[in-house]
């Protein structure tokens, strides 16, 4: 199946929604251009990976349906359908609006970690918050996250999926140092808007975009303390000074 050249034209970028015929529920959102919205079920065959979106699609198949697809919006801009794709990605899977899960989406909105949906205690943590304070024995990285929190305007090595992956590399840190962190804090304008319990770090040459430090850099593993005391707090008693990335609380 695909659009006529006119079609996809007419279409421009769009956002899609692809519905399990047995149930009409939405199972995946996307967004693209031409006959994107056509290719996940052609790749049921050609891949041989499995996920819940490739195995919803055979498992309709199997039972002898078609998926069926909606077009939500188009003729838009693809900044646009990012906002609108983001939006409907976060109404659909939000926890506290969805007992279960409805979509398939491996990736969540793609401005859910910035702009997604918060109730009012997150909005208040967000912009009325308490000064920071360090456990005994806690060493704090604070890194800041000005060039890559924004993903609309973040460019090249600052491209990032999710405030995870931005929050986690690649940091000018010695050695000795990497190895007495406890915790990754990224900052945005003076708050602490991810937290990393560290788990191990790794050095590199060259960030994925192709960039070449002129010194090794830190990557840490680790995972998102979702409920950490340090989340949301004021560190701007700890300035990063006039170009600097990162900042210490010991």
């Amino acid at each position: 199946m695909e659009f006529k050249q006119s079609v996809i034209e007419g279409l421009a970028f769009y956002v899609y929604a692809l519905v399990d015929p047995r149930n009409n529920k939405i199972f995946y959102i996307g967004k693209g251009k031409g006959n994107r919205v056509f290719q996940h079920a052609e790749a049921y065959i050609e891949e041989n990976t499995y996920n819940l979106k490739l195995d919803t699609i055979r498992s309709i198949i199997s039972e002898g349906g078609h998926v069926a697809y909606y077009i939500l919006r188009h003729n838009l801009e693809e900044r646009e359908a990012y906002i609108v794709e983001s939006t409907l990605i976060d109404m659909l899977t939000y926890s506290k609006f969805n007992h279960e899960n409805q979509l398939t989406n491996i990736i969540v909105g793609h401005h859910q970690w910035d702009e997604g949906i918060k109730d009012i205690e997150e909005i208040n943590a967000l912009y009325d918050c308490s000064k920071i304070e360090a456990k005994e024995g806690d060493c704090l990285l604070l890194v800041s996250l000005n060039q890559s929190y924004n993903q609309k305007k973040a460019k090249g090595v600052y491209k990032r999926v999710d405030i995870y992956e931005a929050t986690r590399k690649y940091w000018p840190i010695g050695l000795e140092q990497a190895k007495k962190v406890n915790y990754v804090l990224g900052v945005y304008k003076g708050i602490v808007r991810c937290v990393i319990k560290v788990k191990s770090h790794k050095w590199f040459n060259k960030a994925e975009d192709g960039t070449i430090f002129k010194k090794p850099r830190c990557c840490f593993d680790g995972e998102i303390c979702s409920d950490s005391l340090y989340l949301n707090k004021d560190v701007s008693d700890y300035p990063f000074g006039s170009g600097g990335s990162i900042r210490y609380i010991l």
